[in-house]
């Protein structure tokens, strides 16, 4: 069940994930200015956000057997639409906002792997389950590839393709872990009751850091790559694809390392570490060696504050609720990852490079590690 529910997450974040490395492609196509950019790279992300409140209350209601295929089978809709119809700006945007929900299959499989695991291994094996961030990577390796040696709809017809075959796969063998109950009442008054839980929403600031700047680095480095540092697409793409992998490979550590020890210590660590890179990554110094030591650095300890914040939401959460809290924690991950690309953007416009919204970032990752440090603690103390 967690290779299953792994390998779709990693497809559903693939397709997901289309859109970014073709953005500044998509930029000269449609003459976009630096702020319409990142708006096209954001919407999918968002979408995919916001969305993970309904599918994951509806997958503690129905069961990830369910949701699984089917949110699988409904992405393609989107990628097919992107891939060969969609034409103009407004066209895109469309496409893009209904891509987002291959994004919401992360609060499908975080209470599938929650309950097949006993407390002791839940953050490992949620850290593992996290590994399917790398769809994203697989998106950066091989789009811009794709698209030039074969064409502009390869990637998106492949995608489309992967996405069926992975619906019918999970169709006849996913199952939901025996024993699950569904909730009972209705989603709004579910949802409300999970967010007055006192530790949605401290797990939602932590993960709207976290992962937030994870997946903001994901859809918006090739474009800070390019302008900052005047690299090709491919080399951009390459690079971020990189970026990804380490972010995704840190994930089960930090659930491993959660595991073993207080994840809020771990998390302290991780965005301590975060705020003195992102600080030298501002100076915006060479990018070899020092501006890749600052990226691959924030990709190590952001990947791993992801895997470390879903050990301490199997800790924390209600068994009978951990799909509404994932859901509610999940939005706020990925609605942090839609505010940098937008912030990155203006700020370029407006001054011509990108330090500024670097310098924000460091300052938030240092406020992040001393409310983890303060609040967060004191809730994870056991009673």
């Amino acid at each position: 069940m967690l290779a299953l529910a792994t390998v779709g997450f990693g497809i559903n974040f693939w397709a997901w994930a289309l859109i970014s490395p073709l953005g500044a492609a998509y930029r000269d196509q449609l003459d976009l200015t630096g702020f319409q950019q990142s708006v096209l790279v954001a919407v999918p992300v968002v979408v995919g956000s916001l969305g993970r409140i309904p599918v994951g209350a509806l997958t503690d209601r129905i069961g990830a057997r369910i949701m699984f295929p089917v949110v699988s089978l409904l992405t393609v809709l989107p990628v097919l639409f992107v891939g060969l119809v969609a034409e103009s700006y407004a066209a895109m945007l469309v496409g893009g906002f209904f891509l987002g929900l291959g994004g919401t299959t992360f609060a499908i499989g975080v209470p599938l792997v929650n309950a097949w695991y006993p407390p002791a291994r839940r953050g490992t094996a949620l850290g593992i389950f996290g590994i399917g961030m790398g769809g994203t990577a697989i998106s950066a390796f091989t789009t811009v590839r794709l698209t030039d040696s074969v064409g502009p709809t390869a990637p998106f017809l492949i995608v489309a393709a992967v996405l069926v075959v992975f619906a019918v796969a999970a169709a006849l063998l996913l199952r939901d872990a025996p024993g699950r109950t569904a909730p009972q009442g209705s989603f709004l008054a579910r949802t409300w009751a999970t967010a007055r839980l006192p530790a949605t929403g401290q797990l939602a600031l932590l993960y709207a850091v976290g992962f937030g700047g994870f997946v903001a680095f994901s859809v918006y480095l090739p474009t800070y790559l390019i302008n900052a540092y005047d690299l090709g697409r491919e080399d951009a793409a390459l690079r971020t694809a990189g970026f990804v992998v380490l972010a995704v490979a840190m994930r089960p550590v930090g659930g491993w390392l959660s595991d073993r020890f207080d994840p809020v210590v771990v998390l302290v660590a991780c965005f301590a570490g975060s705020a003195v890179l992102a600080g030298l990554a501002a100076l915006e110094l060479e990018l070899l060696p020092a501006g890749t030591v600052a990226f691959l650095g924030l990709a190590a300890l952001l990947g791993a504050s992801s895997g470390a914040t879903f050990a301490l939401v199997a800790l924390l959460a209600p068994p009978e609720k951990v799909g509404a809290v994932t859901g509610l924690v999940g939005a706020a991950g990925g609605l942090g990852g839609f505010v940098p690309p937008l912030v990155m953007g203006a700020v370029f416009d407006v001054v011509g490079d990108y330090s500024l919204g670097l310098a924000l970032l460091a300052v938030v990752c240092l406020l992040t590690a001393l409310f983890t440090r303060g609040p967060v603690r004191r809730s994870a103390r056991p009673t």
